[in-house]
């Protein structure tokens, strides 16, 4: 059975001390491709030094929205240099309303430019959304999109949205958190998402699965909060093929397929 996790952070200063027994567990596992996505660019760097050494994962590259106050002057040319320079997507970026202090029209400045050097090459972006959809949309309908196609990882977003971001390009990818007992509207929007659009994503080391799905334990922050172990991602397909009332290895055929049609370009 082939697996390919379509959005995680294996950059994250939190996996750091655990990578060394991380890798080889996601080879054993059957793990075929992993997006791994910056958010800043003191982590870039990072993902880069990952795809250096692990020919299965895709670097992407982006400014976060909740990270824009720690750009430099020339963040700009730092993120064209590594996505002309590489094999690379874009991401993650977007939109984020939820968070305190937010500054609307920097988070918009900020998408929009990156969201224009994606659709120039046609690189596969993977975009976060929490409380923006309209705006989201306001800018998809509005403007190119790659040709190639985006990630809404995650997708938390209205069922009735579904069919118009499908038509601009849109894949939609299942997150473990969305097993979570609360998520039941949010889960339920991925029964009818079409088949030849749906993505699987750990959102490693966060949004950790169900406690009783979990079959990959890390330690505990400092903080005591819970790191979710990229090798879950098995649990979270047999979670999704659960809902969509699938064989694993169906969903597993149908996930490669759309993988490799929105990633494999790059």
């Amino acid at each position: 059975m082939t697996l390919f996790d379509a959005h995680n952070h294996l950059q994250d200063e939190a996996l750091a001390p655990h990578l060394p027994s991380i890798m080889p567990e996601l080879q054993q596992m059957g793990l075929s491709g992993a997006v791994v996505n910056g958010t800043r660019e003191s982590d870039w760097e990072r993902v880069a030094a990952l795809a250096e050494a692990h020919p299965w994962v895709l670097p992407s590259y982006g400014l976060h929205p909740w990270f824009l106050k720690e750009r430099s002057p020339h963040w700009r040319e730092h993120l064209t240099g590594l996505i002309t320079s590489r094999r690379a997507a874009m991401g993650e970026i977007g939109l984020d309303r939820w968070i305190e202090g937010f500054d609307r029209e920097d988070q918009a400045e900020v998408f929009a430019w990156q969201m224009n050097l994606a659709t120039q090459h046609n690189l596969p972006t993977s975009i976060h959304c929490l409380k923006a959809w309209g705006a989201l949309w306001d800018h998809l309908r509005t403007h190119p999109v790659p040709e190639c196609g985006f990630l809404l990882h995650s997708y938390g977003g209205p069922a009735e949205m579904v069919d118009g971001f499908v038509r601009r390009g849109a894949y939609f990818s299942f997150s473990g958190h969305l097993l979570r007992e609360r998520k039941t509207a949010q889960r339920e929007i991925f029964r009818h998402i079409p088949a030849e659009r749906l993505l699987v994503e750990t959102d490693a080391p966060d949004m950790h699965l169900p406690p009783e799905r979990i079959r990959y334990h890390l330690p505990e922050t400092p903080e005591g909060g819970i790191l979710n172990h990229p090798a879950n991602l098995l649990a979270i397909y047999e979670g999704l093929a659960e809902l969509r009332g699938w064989t694993l290895e169906t969903l597993s055929s149908q996930v490669a397929e759309n993988f490799r049609r929105l990633f494999g370009g790059v």
